[in-house]
């Protein structure tokens, strides 16, 4: 029996800065949704303000941030400060994308819980979000 405490994992699924291409994320989305969790696309040329202040007042449980224009070391630490700054800190942010492994560690360190680089299945970004997000209370 469901309790009305419980509820589904709720997801935004971002593009910040300026790239053009959106399929990946598009897909990504898809499969989120297609798994049951309830998932949130802000669209293309999103700024970390945009994406953080949709995250807070969506009330989300997870971030996914793709991004394609190398300036991922710049974007992704301004989402997570954000967030951070306004109340947001229990929120799991995750990122894909063309990331150079050289850059992983650093991101992970800064507070990005799993990068996804090119050619990761969708079970394994739908596997990852399984074991590591919970529904916020």
């Amino acid at each position: 029996m469901s309790t009305t405490s419980e509820r589904r994992i709720r997801i935004l699924v971002g593009k910040p800065g300026l790239d053009g291409h959106d399929r990946g994320a598009k897909v990504v989305a898809r499969a989120l949704r297609d798994a049951g969790f309830e998932v949130i696309y802000t669209g293309l040329h999103q700024t970390p303000e945009m994406i953080a202040r949709a995250a807070l007042e969506e009330d989300v449980d997870a971030v996914g941030l793709s991004i394609l224009s190398g300036a991922h070391n710049v974007l992704l630490p301004k989402v997570l400060g954000l967030l951070r700054a306004q109340g947001g800190e229990s929120i799991v942010v995750f990122a894909g994308g063309i990331i150079p492994a050289e850059d992983i560690a650093d991101l992970k360190t800064m507070g990005i819980s799993e990068v996804f680089t090119p050619g990761t299945s969708s079970t394994a970004i739908v596997d990852w979000i399984r074991a590591n997000v919970r529904p916020r209370a």
